[in-house]
């Protein structure tokens, strides 16, 4: 692999379930590139496909409900999509890793911290109990667990929620993965902590040289951590640019509309905007632009499928009025 080669090359990614006895797309022809050191940010409503791209990158869509029916997901030059089972554990936690959102239910609670930050070094690198735990120890100083050496033998429940998403990430970073994937890591966390760990990602990500996908509802951690945007919604990629871009002169009108729902610091009286509507089911997709039903600027050439095209420099969106404003600026 060349050092220009994208770490993560996602091509016409198609993931599905099974409803009612039919086959309905959660992920629908998704495609995007993560290169080394990069920070991509796939932002959108709960419900539009996020966490369960990043599933189906980790290998883990729940089966028989849900597969991968068509598509290409590209690790450091090799898909991974036809690989077995066997050959997707010895990937997971090595070359790819991910941090959940609710650190508390994805920590063994009967393990202490050092032996589950521990276990994928002596899992993937072969290393003895004793090397594996004097690396351990060095990856959590490295997050910034205070007193590492002490609590390196105390359990999960034994540690607040900012200091167990730190030990989520020292056991996603053990063995310096090409690729990590960050669901959501902050939501459940307050202001103060969600900025450490912020400040801590981008940190690590820097030192190690990693591409991480950093999967969020929040614009603010976007503006704080993303290199590039990309806006989910009902299952496709709707636009995407680079961060100043996007946030300068946001094309899609889902985009502007999750702007909208902003509140402004800077005004003392203001009115919540909300999009109205919800994101449809898997069952009840529209025909043409999923999107349409909600959106306020929906005309004539909305009930046709939508593609995504370039809309300025670096900026692709998925919409024809979109793309029809850069014709005519």
């Amino acid at each position: 692999m060349e050092d220009h080669d994208p770490v993560l090359l996602i091509e016409d990614l198609r993931t599905e379930f099974r409803i009612g006895g039919t086959w309905r797309a959660a992920v629908d022809g998704v495609s995007l590139s993560l290169r080394r050191g990069e920070t991509l940010a796939l932002v959108g409503e709960s419900g539009c496909g996020k966490s369960m791209t990043s599933l189906s990158i980790m290998g883990l869509v729940p089966r028989p409900a849900g597969r991968i029916a068509g598509g290409r997901i590209v690790l450091e030059g090799r898909d991974i999509v036809p690989l077995p089972e066997h050959a997707l554990e010895q990937l997971r936690g090595d070359r790819m890793a991910m941090i959940f959102q609710e650190p508390m239910t994805s920590l063994n609670p009967v393990m202490t911290i050092g032996e589950q930050v521990a276990e994928p070094l002596r899992l993937h690198r072969g290393l003895s109990r004793a090397e594996a735990a004097r690396r351990a120890l060095a990856v959590l100083e490295e997050v910034k667990i205070p007193s590492a050496a002490r609590r390196y033998h105390e359990y999960p429940h034994q540690f607040s929620g900012g200091m167990r998403q730190r030990v989520m990430i020292a056991v996603a970073l053990a063995c310096e993965p090409a690729l990590l994937l960050a669901d959501e890591p902050t939501t459940a966390l307050d202001v103060t902590i969600q900025a450490q760990v912020l400040g801590l990602l981008a940190d690590l990500k820097a030192r190690h040289g990693m591409a991480m996908l950093f999967i969020t509802h929040n614009l603010g951690v976007v503006a704080q951590i993303a290199d590039r945007v990309a806006v989910m919604y009902a299952g496709q990629i709707v636009e995407e640019a680079p961060v100043l871009e996007i946030f300068a002169a946001p094309r899609h009108p889902y985009t502007r509309a999750l702007f909208a729902a902003i509140p402004r610091m800077d005004l003392d009286a203001q009115e919540l905007a909300a999009i109205p509507g919800r994101v449809p089911p898997l069952d009840a997709m529209p025909q043409g632009c999923r999107f349409a039903p909600r959106c306020p600027l929906a005309r004539a050439g909305c009930e046709a499928p939508q593609a995504l095209l370039p809309a300025g420099p670096e900026h692709r969106a998925r919409c024809h009025l979109a793309t029809k404003e850069l014709a005519h600026a």
